[in-house]
């Protein structure tokens, strides 16, 4: 599903930011992140903690959240032979029993490859995880796993947390220090996400946010947490190099919903609800208000009879949210600072507009607010 908005020059998307608010670990405890408040129709600016969002939330709303489980799909090998060395990313299932990737010096590799996986330093593991290179797909290499293993099993006990490239930079502009993959792994995932056959290669970020005891806080004040599933893939961190946003190759995301997480979507969703993140914004203005009966009533077939986890929408987007985007389901939007020249950016410019959100940004820096993956959180509020 497709909107193209009006063509937007991209240097508009451009900012400076101070290399130095790129936070390189989350806050502890996760809602202790601060929290920046723009009251849209004031244009009026707060100064909170992310532990404070029961404050700002309307009784009886709902809470809509992508429950996507980021899977350590970045990975370290060998090629057996001559033990070159490379790294590379998983993106997802090419033809029937092989998959897609990412390969670092592509062109050094050749048709027949074998690759040795490196397990992450201190991991424990008897297996010598190989995969298989079968034939270029534009910028990745179709592979195969060798061996009976499912892929999940072998990314698990060898594959990496897929960090973002500007979090890895970061922490080697700082010096490196000590940073453990298996924290790593924990601390890029929400405490709400589910396992999937459909597995991230980013984390929903806004979503790192919530603890168990800030979800308990908020289902005690009334507000019900919907759950959306949208697969996050490499293309959320493609810059915009294009001169107008609207000729940028928008990526394709896959995105499903539950039986009765439909019905509560559509059982009254009202202006006062809150969307964590712009990965649920792209689910939700994905879908037409109000949602067809014919879907409605599959729906409540499938609750009926005792099905309510099984998928009542599953579809692919590649939407694209700019200045000008008539949103119909999102007014209230809790998300990161995000990138410079990148569509999220203009996503959120779309909602409070893009010359106001470089001033908020702005604001932001000045009050040493930690910016991108790991960094702090902004309400926007009508």
């Amino acid at each position: 599903m497709t909107q193209i908005v009006g063509d937007l020059p991209s240097a508009a998307l451009d900012y400076r930011l101070d290399p130095q608010l790129i936070a390189t670990t989350p806050a502890h405890p996760r809602d202790q992140a601060r929290m920046l408040i723009f009251h849209r129709r004031e244009s009026r600016i707060e100064h909170r903690r992310v532990a404070d969002l029961p404050e700002y939330l309307e009784p009886n709303s709902k809470l809509i959240v992508n429950e996507t489980r980021v899977a350590p799909l970045r990975f370290v090998a060998r090629r057996v032979g001559d033990g070159r060395e490379t790294e590379g990313l998983f993106l997802g299932r090419a033809a029937e029993g092989r998959w897609l990737a990412l390969i670092k010096g592509a062109k050094r590799f050749a048709i027949g490859d074998e690759l040795e996986l490196c397990p992450p330093a201190g991991a424990e593991t008897s297996h010598q995880d190989r995969i298989k290179l079968y034939g270029r797909r534009e910028m990745a290499w179709e592979v195969a796993f060798e061996s009976s293993s499912v892929p999940s099993a072998i990314w698990e006990r060898s594959g990496r947390t897929p960090l973002p490239p500007y979090i890895v930079q970061a922490r080697n502009a700082a010096g490196g220090g000590e940073y453990s993959d298996a924290v790593d792994r924990g601390e890029y995932q929400t405490v709400f996400a589910r396992a999937s056959d459909l597995p991230s290669c980013a984390a929903p970020t806004a979503g790192l946010h919530f603890t168990p005891e800030l979800l308990e806080r908020i289902a005690n004040f009334g507000v019900e947490r919907i759950a959306i599933e949208l697969q996050v893939g490499t293309g959320t961190f493609r810059p915009v190099e294009v001169p107008v946003l609207s000729a940028h190759p928008m990526h394709h995301e896959h995105c499903r919903i539950s039986a009765w997480n439909l019905l509560r979507l559509a059982d009254n969703v009202s202006d006062g609800s809150l969307v964590v993140g712009t990965t649920s914004v792209r689910f939700l203005e994905s879908l037409p208000r109000p949602i067809p009966e014919g879907i409605i009533a599959r729906a409540k077939a499938m609750v009926d009879v005792g099905s309510p986890e099984a998928v009542a929408m599953d579809f692919t987007t590649n939407i694209l949210i700019a200045p000008g985007f008539d949103f119909r389901w999102t007014h209230r939007l809790l998300t990161n600072f995000h990138l410079p020249r990148s569509t999220l950016l203009a996503l959120v410019g779309a909602l409070v507009g893009l010359e106001q959100l470089k001033e908020i940004y702005a604001v932001a820096q000045r009050e040493r607010y930690r910016f991108y993956s790991f960094g702090d959180a902004m309400l926007i509020l009508p």
